[in-house]
């Protein structure tokens, strides 16, 4: 019995052994790698990009992408994990993952955890910003999550990722004039004069912008230009859209649109895709949706 008790004793401690050899080898292949470590034997998180998929008037949608790490000599699984994102140190989205993980021993996983920012939240602290000047700034995630660990049971572990990164200012497009040239029975060509304005230090391109034009709450025009369009880097690109209006659709609203401009609003509904040549992963294919409203006196006088 007692030789027995040796005898386990004895891998115990080989066990032990073994695990602390592991354990430094791990850390001194990450301090040679430059990779952060804390000294600590816990699942670490890295936030590797961000990619924007969607920018409507209310909501801005995004992917986080996220390496979990784990250094542990066992694998483990988190039933869920909980996060929020700062821009700048301001709070701009907290939510859920609810998707089981699952991490095997010295192993790592990427994991897309999908983000909804409020728009306005989000263009106040970019206002913040550009009145700064800042043209970079800290994106920071504190995220919390309970790990279900062999023998330990469940643990929960908090932590926080910062990164530096380009500040990406969200493209504004203003209406300058409306031109519906010579009103024809038939039909009516128009061009939308748009100007488009972009803050940021590296230039974008547009494509498959669709646009539809109201007057008076009336759909009168509808529109497309598929091919890219440049948009220069901090600069306003002056751009014109062809749209085309039926008559059937026009006639009805014409008498506001000739004599009643300072009270007739409008409304165009703009949609695109932004491009970048050097593929930039943050925005790169995202869908770009802006709705722009006034009154037909804000334009030059139609022509007649």
């Amino acid at each position: 019995m007692k030789k027995g008790w040796l005898i386990a004793l004895g891998l115990l401690l080989i066990g032990c052994i073994g695990a602390y050899v592991w354990y430094r080898n791990v850390k001194d292949e990450r301090t040679a790698e430059g990779k952060p470590y804390d000294d600590t034997l816990k699942p670490r998180l890295e936030m590797t990009r961000m990619a924007i998929t969607d920018i409507s008037e209310d909501v801005i949608s995004m992917n986080l992408y996220m390496l979990i790490d784990n250094p542990l000599p066992v694998g483990f699984k988190s039933p869920s994990l909980d996060y929020t994102f700062y821009i700048a140190n301001t709070p701009v989205m907290a939510d859920a993952y609810k998707k089981p993980i699952e991490v095997k021993s010295g192993d790592s996983t990427l994991v897309v955890l999908p983000a909804k920012l409020a728009y306005k939240k989000l263009t106040n602290v970019l206002k913040t910003l550009d009145q700064k000047d800042i043209d970079s700034t800290n994106y920071k995630m504190r995220a919390k999550f309970a790990l279900d660990i062999p023998i330990l049971g469940q643990k929960t572990f908090e932590t926080t990722i910062d990164k530096r990164m380009p500040t990406f200012y969200l493209p504004e497009v203003k209406i300058d004039d409306i031109d519906f040239g010579k009103l024809g029975l038939k039909r009516t060509d128009v061009a939308a004069k748009v100007s488009i304005t972009n803050k940021n230090k590296m230039p974008f391109s547009i494509t498959d912008a669709h646009y539809t034009v109201f007057i008076d709450g009336k759909e009168i025009a509808d529109g497309e230009q598929t091919e890219p369009i440049r948009i220069k880097a901090q600069a306003t690109t002056p751009v014109v859209f062809p749209v085309t209006a039926r008559p059937g659709k026009t006639l009805s609203v014409l008498p506001k649109m000739l004599f009643d401009k300072k009270d007739t609003p409008y409304r165009v509904n703009f949609r695109c895709k932004l491009i970048d040549k050097e593929n930039n992963s943050s925005f790169a294919n995202s869908k770009f949706v802006s709705t722009i409203t006034g009154t037909l006196d804000d334009f030059k006088k139609l022509k007649k």
